[in-house]
């Protein structure tokens, strides 16, 4: 019956590296959307993505594991260390890596995902293209394996127990998010490190490309006149641990964690369907016990495509009634673009953010109402509100639905 919480979030994007800048320009409604340079897109006929910028891993990371560790790596290892360091743990360094200082705790690290190191894939592709196999390390092919991102984080702050990947698309990290808190609530583990993570490559974004996805340069949930997503990249991490144990460390307890809900629509690989959405949503208010009209603010998938945004208002629509009018929806991927198996977590971030402030980010570059997503979607502008309990809902490609419920601490 422990209750479980948030003592730390830690995150990498697009618009701010760590939680400071990140909120900063969240509310401000500031675009992450640029051109992409991390690879050539010239022959595309997209050239925009939520890419980080100025992201420097070397402050934390020595040299000689740079080579080691690939880019969705270091987001995750600066997101892991600025989480454990917001939770009050100590982290200590030793020699080229970090430790936790005088824990005995069982730790878990649960990692979400789509496509995990991806451009690595690229690299080694375009060595092999070029004949240059001498180019292709060993520690670029050790990489190229699905549970790179975790093991990265493991080996990186010496923790060794449970390492787990979740790759479940672009709903991954409210996976990590669930599955943590069951392990918590089992008791078979005393802190969940959960998350997702994921780095742009020319793969993801030629694969989204192909399916005529994405819009040219803006990314407008719910807006009449919305051409598609935009690609982002990052990572989001937050710890997860029993309430006594947060109140002993004298954490700072971000909100609770009520449960979550998981659905399968088994209907298309890439068409979301409205029943699965709601089965999700549904399955997630039950289990924290809660109404529709407990729900102050719904961090939405919101893609920005035609089918995705459509069906998550219908879903919404069904679920919450004529109240549905009256609940806030934004989506952030207006700002950073979607982040793939990153995107739920950098949400789940933004949720707990949003509850600590009393601040609702805002869905920016809406400029027509769509009769069929007639929700209140915050448009372009942060709005105050306090807020006790807020839904994350997150969407995956085949149908994998993951919402979470977020409360308010006291």
């Amino acid at each position: 019956m422990q209750r479980i919480v948030v003592s730390g979030v830690g995150v990498v994007s697009s618009i701010g590296i760590g939680k400071e800048e990140f909120w900063r320009n969240l509310i401000k409604g500031k675009s992450g959307i640029k051109k992409i340079t991390l690879f050539d897109t010239s022959r595309f006929k997209r050239h925009y993505g939520g890419e980080i910028k100025n992201f420097h891993p070397e402050k934390i990371i020595p040299f000689s594991l740079l080579s080691v560790f690939p880019r969705a790596s270091c987001f995750s290892i600066f997101a892991v260390k600025e989480a454990l360091e917001d939770a009050k743990f100590e982290i200590v360094r030793q020699k080229t890596r970090y430790s936790l200082k005088n824990t005995k705790k069982r730790i878990a690290i649960i990692i979400g995902t789509t496509m995990a190191e991806a451009n690595v894939l690229d690299i080694s592709s375009e060595r092999i293209i070029k004949k240059r196999w001498d180019e292709i390390s060993f520690n670029l092919l050790l990489n190229t394996f699905s549970p790179s991102i975790p093991r990265n984080i493991g080996y990186f702050f010496k923790i060794e127990d449970k390492n787990i990947l979740i790759p479940n698309a672009c709903a991954a990290g409210n996976f990590a998010l669930g599955y943590g808190y069951d392990l918590l609530k089992k008791g078979e583990i005393d802190l969940a490190i959960v998350g997702g993570a994921e780095s742009l490559s020319r793969g993801a974004f030629q694969g989204f490309h192909k399916l005529y996805a994405m819009a040219p340069r803006l990314c407008q949930p719910f807006d009449k006149n919305r051409k598609g997503m935009i690609l982002g990249e990052g990572a989001g991490i937050l710890i997860l641990e029993r309430e006594k144990d947060a109140l002993e460390r004298k954490a700072f307890i971000y909100a609770e964690v009520l449960g979550y809900g998981m659905s399968s629509d088994a209907y298309h690989m890439t068409i979301p369907k409205k029943e699965g959405i709601k089965k999700a949503i549904e399955k997630a208010l039950e289990e924290a016990k809660i109404s529709i009209r407990d729900v102050d603010y719904i961090n939405a998938h919101g893609t920005g495509t035609i089918q995705n945004d459509k069906a998550e208002t219908g879903a919404i629509k069904e679920v919450f009634g004529s109240f549905y009018k009256k609940i806030p929806i934004s989506s952030i991927k207006s700002m950073i673009g979607h982040c793939m198996g990153a995107a739920s977590a950098i949400e789940a971030v933004a949720c707990c953010l949003a509850i600590k402030e009393g601040v609702i980010p805002p869905t920016i570059n809406f400029k027509t109402p769509d009769p069929e997503c007639d929700i209140d979607c915050v448009p372009n502008e942060a709005r105050k509100k306090r807020l006790n309990i807020v839904l994350n809902n997150g969407f995956a490609f085949g149908g994998n639905n993951c919402c979470v419920v977020f409360k308010s601490y006291s």
